[in-house]
């Protein structure tokens, strides 16, 4: 009976997390503007199944996430939606974030409580200043107020999250690295595959010489890729560690 409770629970929360990865993406919340940059939001799901309730979970929520990729590429189509016809592209990275994600949590969390505490100063640490960075490149490039506005929103929750690491037993520090290996399978399968399978046909679509493909991309992991993994860290953290508080 137990086990089929914990089944269920797995499956409804495969579903719910599913669901929100879909409204995300049918909606403004699956892209957050920061002004000179863009974070999409999607993944997030998936590695918060994944850290909470195992990598099946977790790749159940990414398939779920590859699966309407490939389906929104198909009903709504833009001029690069021709890569995401291919599942090696729209869904296997997406059902692999689940899995790296839930890994590099477990590989992390077995090293010692001090060190881990440690790490997590300097990882909060360095959150904040690259959001600091980011407000100030926004207020002097004249971004509206609703970019400034979110960026001031992530540094307060980055200030919430460092206070809360201190005063609480919860090791963040591999919630934190299993968001951001997660984030960045996303990033590197998809534009890498994009890269390996499409290189001509996409830079064409996108007007740019096939000798620029490689930084092109680059510069997209880059610029979006890691600003991505960055929103991943402060949401999955957050949300993480207030349902293993629950759970316990």
């Amino acid at each position: 009976m137990n086990k089929k409770t914990l089944t269920s629970r797995k499956l409804t929360t495969a579903a719910v997390l599913g669901a929100i990865t879909i409204v995300l993406g049918i909606t403004p919340l699956g892209l957050i503007p920061l002004g000179i940059i863009n974070a999409t939001t999607m993944h997030i799901p998936v590695i918060i199944a994944a850290i909470v309730e195992g990598p099946v979970v977790g790749g159940l929520v990414g398939l779920i996430f590859g699966v309407f990729s490939l389906i929104n590429a198909i009903l709504r189509p833009t001029p690069i939606s021709f890569v995401f016809y291919n599942p090696l592209i729209s869904v296997i990275p997406r059902i692999l974030i689940g899995i790296t994600s839930y890994y590099a949590y477990q590989s992390v969390k077995i090293f010692d409580d001090k060190n881990l505490k440690i790490a997590s100063k300097i990882l909060w640490s360095l959150l904040l200043i690259f959001l600091s960075y980011i407000l100030y490149k926004n207020i002097k490039a004249g971004a509206s107020k609703l970019n400034i506005i979110l960026i001031i929103i992530l540094i307060l929750l980055c200030l919430g999250l460092f206070y809360y690491s201190i005063k609480t037993s919860t090791k963040d520090f591999p919630i934190a690295i299993g968001a951001f290996v997660g984030s960045m399978t996303n990033t590197i399968l998809v534009l890498g595959g994009i890269y390996l399978i499409y290189a001509q046909k996409y830079v064409e679509a996108l007007n740019i010489p096939l000798e620029n493909a490689r930084s092109a991309i680059l510069g997209v992991s880059i610029s979006s890729g890691l600003p991505e993994a960055f929103l991943s860290i402060i949401i999955v953290t957050g949300v993480v560690k207030s349902v293993l508080k629950v759970k316990r």
